[in-house]
């Protein structure tokens, strides 16, 4: 009850009041949809739409150059507004230069973990990038990215067809945490499902 409370407080005075946030974070451990909506009104970023999910560990350097567009998903990335390097080139040589651009992610993309998304990049609308992926360029609409530099692998429905047929074939795949509307995670007979599947015990192993 107690923490239940304190989770509650620390939760409006972040979202309402962008107070205590430092402690919102260590405590509540918002899940990227709480912070997305706490970013959205929050966080200095261009524009943020709806349905986004945001992690708590995603870098954003220069979140006024950044627009996210309805149902981006971003997972432990980082988003480059600027290139750092300009300030010794200024001291070195003395010149006055300056290399910054926006970053505009549009409808339904997903980022994934430790990406990097370098300036002046427009994202999708309905991409995926890889985990790991170094993004210098455009990615198309209806790609997904991966490698560094980031090249086209395969377009969206590829993907999703692909992911279907995998799915067809799982013990678990009429469980009701798979449904479309889901959001939350995983439950523990699922979890106890996919560990059975993973890891079938073997005659004779001591568990």
């Amino acid at each position: 009850m107690l923490r239940r409370l304190l989770h509650g407080l620390l939760t409006a005075s972040a979202h309402r009041h962008n107070r205590l946030v430092g402690a919102y974070r260590r405590f509540v451990k918002p899940d990227g949809e709480a912070w997305a909506r706490y970013l959205r009104r929050h966080g200095g970023l261009h524009a943020v739409g709806e349905h986004c999910s945001v992690q708590t560990n995603v870098t954003i350097t220069d979140p006024a150059h950044v627009r996210l567009g309805n149902n981006v998903r971003l997972s432990g990335c980082t988003l480059f507004g600027h290139d750092g390097a300009v300030n010794m080139v200024k001291r070195a040589f003395g010149v006055s230069v300056d290399a910054v651009g926006a970053i505009d992610i549009r409808d339904n993309v997903f980022i994934g973990h430790q990406a990097i998304v370098m300036p002046g990049v427009t994202i999708g609308p309905n991409a995926i990038v890889a985990a790991g992926a170094v993004v210098t360029k455009d990615v198309p609409p209806n790609s997904v990215v991966a490698g560094t530099p980031a090249k086209t692998v395969g377009t969206l429905e590829a993907y999703v067809a692909r992911r279907l047929q995998q799915t067809a074939r799982l013990p678990w795949r009429d469980h009701p945490q798979l449904a479309a509307s889901y959001r939350g995670p995983a439950s523990a007979d699922l979890q106890s499902a996919r560990s059975a599947h993973f890891f079938p015990a073997v005659a004779g192993e001591e568990g």
